[in-house]
């Protein structure tokens, strides 16, 4: 009985992850299952600024590949992966505030705020982050709603 209870628990947990997996993928910002374009996410917070990552050094957590700059960033970035993790799946932060759309990022537009990574769009003279600095409390606020049902 004992067995037989394991094994129902683990094919429930398959399951799960498998579902939550699935579910990241269709809803996060991705190309080919690649987060932020490609870009290091654990260089925003070290160095300061977007670096492109690396095919060879990339991991993959809950279905979803990141890539970086150096080894180091990447072993920093499996001690805590939701740490470094774009906020709203990658999306940008000011549309999800300002309208609840998922709209596409610059990934070298980005930024900190109480230890989170925010990206934004800025193309064709529209600077997004600009914006949302002009109201970033009402935005993320909403921004935080609008994801919620998105990803709930």
């Amino acid at each position: 009985m004992k067995k037989l209870l394991v094994f129902v628990w683990f094919l429930i947990s398959v399951a799960t992850f498998a579902q939550n997996d699935s579910k990241r993928i269709s809803q996060y910002n991705l190309e080919k299952k690649v987060a932020i374009q490609g870009y290091d996410p654990v260089a925003y917070f070290k160095q300061a600024k977007a670096i492109k990552g690396k095919k060879e050094v990339s991991v993959s957590y809950q279905g979803v590949i990141y890539q970086f700059s150096s080894s180091e960033n990447k072993d920093v970035f499996l001690k805590n992966p939701s740490k470094y993790e774009p906020q709203y799946g990658g999306w940008c932060a000011y549309a999800l505030g300002s309208s609840g759309e998922k709209v596409e990022i610059n990934p070298e537009t980005f930024k900190i705020i109480d230890g989170k990574l925010y990206l934004f769009y800025n193309a064709y003279f529209s600077n997004t982050l600009k914006s949302w600095n002009k109201d970033e409390t009402n935005l993320r606020l909403k921004a935080d709603l609008n994801w919620k049902k998105i990803y709930n």
